[in-house]
């Protein structure tokens, strides 16, 4: 009988000494890298918007070196599908998750109420929660100084813009466009075209072409890829591109700039207070003084002195001496929105749903 007790404390002590060393091989390692998941509207290989979004998440891992472990997911829809693919991010163990497109916000909002332990970053959108923030950065900016460039470099005055959607970023960056070229040409016209997505190589370069036939010079875009400028380069015309340098990809000077963004300048720190517990919520807006947009280096078919009359038009934007939406302002139909001497609030801009004076069509 002693002998069988014996052999039942052994017993009990071997299985607790398995089941503990079990429990401490199952536990997290301190070492494990912190994972964070990004969702993209499309392929980073588009040299569009994605791949923009994708150079900031290549410049966190450079930064954060084998500290973190980056789960990408592309060519996600706007639909239910984001929620998913935010869900299964959850249970491959993010930490933190990026989306990087305006109509993911609602599906975010819902997945981040569900997981209150994981912090979410959305861009361009304005809902948010304890567990997640909204960032862009005032891209407006930027379509100020490539209108003014766009405008002295038109023969005819025409200007054509297409344009993805009807949101407010999309009308707000139109109109910093417009404005600045009608500061170089007063009688400039901006036409603009909509493609109601914002991702279709097709129709953004049917909305270019559909432009490019009616006269008009050169074609700036709030689309995805580089369609719209390939179509006005081929034709022998200008462009203005967006997200990536589309002179170094087209490889052709009638590319005069590009407006782009510095988006690993937002997604580092953001990662970095995830990683080190004093994330908070935020809706962040940031401009040239953060460094999150810039312009690409200019065409040489545009005249230096004409580009050192831009870059300081940039310093005073920089320096907060002026900005865009400053000063009396008409809506294209005559209708004056803002009186001589104001500035226009945040608030206002980030609902803005009328186009300025010069702009030729309709928020519809």
């Amino acid at each position: 009988m002693k002998k069988l007790l014996v052999l039942l404390v052994l017993l009990l002590a071997i299985t607790s000494l398995v089941f503990a060393q079990g429990v401490k091989e199952a536990a997290p390692k301190a070492d494990e890298p912190f994972k964070v998941g990004i969702i993209y509207i499309s392929s980073p290989g588009d040299m569009g918007y994605s791949y923009m979004h994708d150079q900031g998440t290549k410049a966190a891992e450079a930064y954060f070196g084998n500290k973190i472990e980056v789960i990408r997911m592309e060519n996600v829809p706007e639909n239910d599908s984001a929620a998913r693919a935010m869900e299964q991010m959850v249970d491959a163990g993010c930490k933190i998750i990026f989306a990087n497109s305006y109509n993911y916000q609602d599906y975010m909002l819902q997945v981040a109420k569900e997981n209150p332990e994981v912090y979410f970053e959305h861009c361009s959108g304005y809902l948010d929660n304890p567990n997640m923030s909204n960032y862009f950065g005032r891209m407006y900016q930027m379509r100020y100084l490539s209108g003014m460039i766009a405008a002295k470099m038109s023969p005819t005055g025409k200007l054509g813009y297409i344009g993805a959607f009807n949101t407010p970023e999309v009308v707000r960056g139109l109109n910093g466009f417009a404005l600045g070229a009608r500061a170089v040409n007063p009688k400039a016209t901006i036409t603009v075209v909509w493609t109601n997505t914002w991702y279709d190589p097709s129709l953004e370069r049917q909305g270019a072409v559909a432009l490019l036939n009616q006269g008009i010079d050169v074609i700036a875009q709030h689309q995805d890829t580089t369609e719209p400028a390939k179509a006005a380069v081929e034709r022998g015309k200008y462009a203005i591109g967006y997200n990536a340098d589309f002179r170094d990809i087209i490889k052709d000077d009638h590319v005069l700039v590009s407006t782009m963004w510095n988006w690993g300048n937002y997604m580092i720190p953001s990662i970095e207070s995830a990683m080190n517990g004093t994330w908070k919520s935020q809706s962040y807006w940031g401009g040239l003084e953060d460094d999150m947009i810039h312009l690409s280096p200019i065409s040489p078919l545009v005249p230096k002195d004409f580009q050192a009359k831009v870059m300081a038009k940039q310093d005073e934007i920089a320096q907060g001496k002026w900005d865009v939406f400053w000063g009396e302002l008409k809506d294209n139909t005559g209708v004056i929105r803002q009186k001589a001497g104001e500035k226009m609030a945040d608030a206002k801009m980030l609902t803005m749903d009328w186009f300025v004076e010069g702009v030729i069509g309709t928020v519809k």
